[in-house]
């Protein structure tokens, strides 16, 4: 069993997809890491020696990953809301941050669609 940064690798998976687990490593990432650690992207997570697991832990450990990246996230969204910027605004009024539209979507972040009183539905 692979564990690294305390997220265990799925065993029938390819180490590339495998690394993809971790919070913070995408595809392009997981491919330079194996390329660095000079492990076979293509060889399965149960397949991975334990020489292998250690230089794959090296080169993560390189990278800002999990915890630590998840707390850096939350620092950036908590200074931008204590500056008030529009960012930090949209963060506290729990509304889209990146410019989406409101009028149709956005119910993930709004909540609920709000019903309004006797407002009839139009029939075509």
């Amino acid at each position: 069993m692979a564990r690294i940064k305390n997220v265990e690798l799925p065993k029938e998976k390819r180490t590339v997809i495998g690394l993809t687990y971790i919070f913070g490593i995408g595809r392009s990432l997981a491919e330079q890491i194996c390329e660095d650690a000079k492990v076979d992207p293509n060889k399965k997570v149960y397949d991975l020696t334990a020489e292998d697991e250690a230089a794959l832990r090296k080169e993560v450990d390189k990278h800002l990953t999990e915890g630590d990246l998840r707390r850096e996230i939350q620092m950036n969204i908590k200074t931008k809301m204590e500056i008030n910027c529009y960012q930090g605004v949209r963060h506290k009024k729990g509304l889209p941050v990146r410019g989406q539209r409101t009028s149709r979507n956005a119910r993930t972040r709004k909540g609920r669609g709000k019903v309004v009183a006797n407002k009839k539905k139009v029939s075509k």
